[in-house]
């Protein structure tokens, strides 16, 4: 049970390491999402992918100490992420991705709501967390790197107080 080879070690930990940042890789391709916020097909995937590198982590070892190994492995690699993320720009840029502007003043920039697939109806739901009735009543709604969709009314930017769309907003409404 606890008898293992250095070879055997070094097999699961060299392969545990390989399937994370090959699963990390294909996640950050996928798009952002906060796990609140995963479809039912998100799920399925999320477990399904799991159920799929099971054994190429440990192969043929399918003992305690490999699947220690294998846990261990998966620990320090997302800690050691998690390091390198807070240390350094450009690879957190690159694990983590960048928000993504969705509206600019009152107007949605459809280019970026196709390449983030970001719906109409997960807009909708954000303006309606955040009390606004309209996509024209936005000065900006960004798609953070966590998945979560940020929404600024005119009344939250300082200088949008000046910006024409404004100023036919209060006037409208006044």
């Amino acid at each position: 049970m606890w008898q293992a080879s250095w070879h055997g070690v070094l097999e699961v930990v060299a392969r545990t390491a390989t399937i994370y940042l090959v699963v990390l890789l294909g996640v950050r391709l996928s798009g952002k999402r906060e796990v609140g916020q995963m479809t039912p097909f998100d799920l399925t995937l999320l477990l399904l992918i799991s159920n799929a590198v099971q054994n190429a982590m440990v192969g043929p070892d399918n003992s305690l100490l490999g699947g220690i190994l294998a846990a261990v492995t998966l620990l320090v690699m997302n800690y050691f992420v998690a390091e390198l993320s807070v240390a350094n720009r450009r690879f957190r840029k690159l694990v983590q991705g960048s928000p993504s502007l969705l509206i600019h003043n009152g107007e949605l920039i459809p280019m970026h709501l196709a390449r983030e697939h970001v719906s109409m109806d997960e807009i909708d739901r954000a303006l309606r967390e955040h009390g606004v009735a309209s996509v024209k009543d936005v000065s900006l709604a960004v798609l953070e790197v966590d998945g979560s969709i940020s929404v600024l009314k005119y009344d939250d930017v300082p200088n949008a107080a000046q910006h024409p769309r404004r100023m036919k907003f209060l006037q409208k409404h006044q």
